[in-house]
């Protein structure tokens, strides 16, 4: 079985170092973006599991990033972490069909539980149907 892996698109080097360290130590491919770009650039040249984004980074805000993300990989699982929580990102985090709303500080173990299990669940949505096991 192929590990799990995860995009962690942050411009907070402390956040991408702990979810980096916290997840390579559970076995999932990890790769890391300061940017909205070069989570892009990941994006287009790899396939992840799930995808966790920090709303508040400059030039390409979060939503924005998950609004080109959902272009290029629509059933692709989302996260959008914040430090500001709103209204208004909560509301446009819903229109994205994001899975998650996560606000920092988070409890690194549940957050891991959350995403484990939504990645989990995607796996068993987009897994091919095996014909001897629909009954007629």
């Amino acid at each position: 079985m192929h590990p799990k892996s995860i995009l962690i698109v942050d411009d907070e080097l402390l956040i991408r170092d702990l979810l980096y360290d916290f997840f390579t130590e559970r076995n999932w491919q990890v790769s890391v973006a300061d940017s909205a770009e070069k989570g892009l650039e990941l994006l287009k040249i790899r396939r992840f599991q799930i995808v966790v984004v920090d709303l508040k980074m400059p030039e390409v805000d979060g939503i924005d990033f998950l609004k080109k993300v959902k272009t290029i990989s629509p059933a692709i699982p989302t996260i959008l972490m914040t430090g500001f929580p709103s209204l208004e990102s909560a509301v446009e985090a819903l229109r994205l069909k994001v899975d998650d709303y996560v606000i920092k500080p988070f409890n690194i173990n549940r957050l891991y539980k959350t995403i484990d299990s939504i990645v989990e669940e995607n796996a068993r949505e987009s897994a091919p149907i095996n014909i001897e096991d629909v009954a007629l």
